[in-house]
């Protein structure tokens, strides 16, 4: 059988495969450290369980609106008002079976052959396979790890070209963490605005914040860029609803109607109780965000003293998000037991195996020097698992 090109030119999900690696290593009897998986280890909130419930007993589990439910879709309509100061009116929203979904049904809608998409580097995994799927090419713009991995608007300029569409931003960012000030964001909008860009802007992680910073989305900075601004969010992150699959973008109607085609072709919609309940955590469940988010603080700052501590690992604090990206190319080029250690792919297995420690190697995220670890673990789980990366690492020669 001969599988279609496009098929050919996308890789599996790094992340799930190693999650699935430990947890397969897990359900052998292997006591595993599992700080790959990008999910909050909490519950979802008991508030937004019980309004799935009602869904179900109300008999509302049939199909909805293609984009959505109107109540959920004013509800975020709201949200965005509230939170972000943007302006939108729900014919402006569609829902989707995730975020992850979203940003597909978007590259499907803006990207084709000829096109250009830039992505700042360290990445989410997905963007340049969607962006390749679109059957346009993902162009890489590396973001320093000396500036906390955060793309300067020069870097930005220096990589557009006449076939340049868009950027795509993630902040806080899976995998580093970083996130934006409201000044660089500005500087970053001026390029898009000059060299008119759509812009991608990815907002899953805008909750999950620390030390008392506050998030500007980028779409807030003037109508202009409201208007080549698409916002990307969704529940799977703040209200830890990552199996709910309830995800949501905003930006301009014929962008949103585009997408709204290709959803009713493909999912038709989001899950009808799942939409019921993302709409009772907009509207209740702000008190359960702000305690998972002092947790997240609380293990973000422990797993930073621990690898910081390290011979060798540098790490720029994590602004957000629950990911700490270290650089660890230092211990390249060493070796134990017969095992080589040449990259982070090397370093990632050799955790595996002999610390038993599933992290994710940075070429995952087009970063070969770092891993990456999810802080979305218990304090007791990131004490000894740094413990056995540390004893790993020493026994490297």
């Amino acid at each position: 059988m001969t599988l279609a090109d496009r098929v050919q030119r996308v890789e599996h999900s790094p992340t799930l495969r190693i999650a699935a690696l430990a947890k397969r290593m897990s359900s052998e009897g292997i006591h595993v450290l599992d700080f790959s998986v990008g999910q909050p280890d909490f519950p979802t909130p008991d508030v937004v369980k019980d309004a799935a419930k009602r869904a179900i007993d109300a008999n509302r589990t049939g199909y909805t609106a293609s984009e959505g439910i109107l109540e959920l879709r004013q509800a975020i309509a709201d949200k965005l008002a509230r939170d972000n100061g943007l302006e939108y009116s729900p014919q402006d929203i569609i829902v989707s079976p995730g975020a992850k979904a979203t940003l597909y049904f978007i590259a499907m809608a803006l990207f084709q052959v000829g096109d250009e998409v830039l992505i700042p580097s360290p990445y989410w995994v997905s963007y340049p396979e969607q962006v390749g799927l679109a059957d346009a090419a993902p162009v890489f713009v590396p973001a320093r790890e000396e500036n906390g991995f955060r793309l300067t608007a020069a870097e930005l300029d220096a990589a557009v070209t006449p076939r340049t569409k868009a950027v795509i931003l993630n902040y806080p960012s899976n995998p580093t963490g970083a996130c934006y000030a409201r000044s660089e964001l500005e500087a970053v909008a001026q390029v898009c605005q000059e060299r008119d860009l759509m812009v991608i802007s990815d907002e899953i992680y805008e909750k999950l914040l620390y030390d008392g910073r506050t998030f500007t989305s980028i779409a807030s900075l003037g109508p202009e860029m409201k208007e080549r601004t698409v916002v990307v969010n969704g529940m799977s992150k703040s209200y830890s609803m990552t199996g709910w699959r309830l995800g949501y973008a905003a930006g301009p109607h014929d962008v949103i109607d585009a997408m709204g085609k290709i959803q009713s072709h493909s999912t038709s919609n989001a899950t009808s109780i799942a939409q019921w309940a993302g709409l009772e955590a907009l509207r209740s469940a702000d008190d359960d965000v702000a305690r998972m988010v002092g947790e997240f603080e609380r293990r973000r700052d422990r797993i930073m003293d621990r690898l910081l501590a390290i011979p060798g690992i540098t790490c720029p604090l994590p602004a957000g998000a629950f990911y700490a990206f270290p650089n660890v190319s230092a211990y390249f080029g060493r070796s134990h037991g017969g095992a080589a250690v040449e990259s982070a792919l090397d370093l990632s297995a050799y955790l595996l195996e002999t610390a038993r420690v599933a992290v994710v190697p940075g070429e995952a995220f087009g970063a070969p020097a770092n891993i990456r670890l999810s802080y979305a673990a218990s304090l007791g789980d990131i004490e000894e698992g740094t413990t056995r990366i540390e004893e790993a690492l020493a026994a490297l020669r």
